[in-house]
């Protein structure tokens, strides 16, 4: 556990991390089943630090929802469960999506890799999980913003077996 700490400490440390974006802080429910079959649920809850730091730019530079960005975070639950993971982010604003003018509502789709522990919780078949996730979130006037989120992590059949598990989550942004 000790290690979790110093890369935490090391990580925040670095000057990289001192770029604008957003801390998200969320709860949820972990192991939701939208098909009515036997669950494990638990209480999701998370931390992300998002970084408005551009990585990769696959679009037109007047539409931002093409580029990339970085995020890392923790996930751990009610079960002792603990997932450590790293991505990357699009956001666009819903508005100048859909209907080109922008609004107050955000899009902001993710993908990341990272570290399972399950605990005493829901056995996902392998130490590596993908974890993919949509979130529509809400800017309040003094910039931040209230989210909802669904999110899969899922071993993509590298593990034993691959049973997956969904997250429902609600979540308060700040920006740093």
């Amino acid at each position: 556990m000790y290690r979790f700490f110093l890369f935490i400490f090391i990580f925040f440390k670095t000057p990289f991390l001192f770029a604008e974006g957003y801390d998200v802080f969320g709860v949820g429910i972990f192991d939701v089943k939208f098909d009515g079959s036997s669950s494990n649920y638990a209480t999701d809850i998370r931390f992300e630090r998002r970084f408005d730091k551009t990585l990769i730019n696959i679009g037109p530079k007047e539409d931002n929802f093409f580029y990339l960005k970085p995020f890392v975070g923790v996930e751990s639950t009610t079960d002792s469960a603990l997932y450590l993971l790293g991505g990357i982010y699009l956001e666009d604003n819903l508005g100048k999506l859909l209907i080109g003018e922008k609004n107050k509502w955000n899009f902001t789709p993710s993908f990341g890799l990272g570290y399972y522990d399950d605990g005493n919780g829901k056995k996902l078949g392998n130490k590596i999980e993908f974890r993919t996730t949509l979130e529509i979130s809400y800017q309040l006037n003094n910039d931040d913003r209230v989210g909802f989120s669904l999110g899969h992590i899922s071993n993509a059949n590298i593990g034993s077996k691959n049973p997956g598990a969904e997250i429902v989550s609600l979540s308060y942004q700040k920006p740093f």
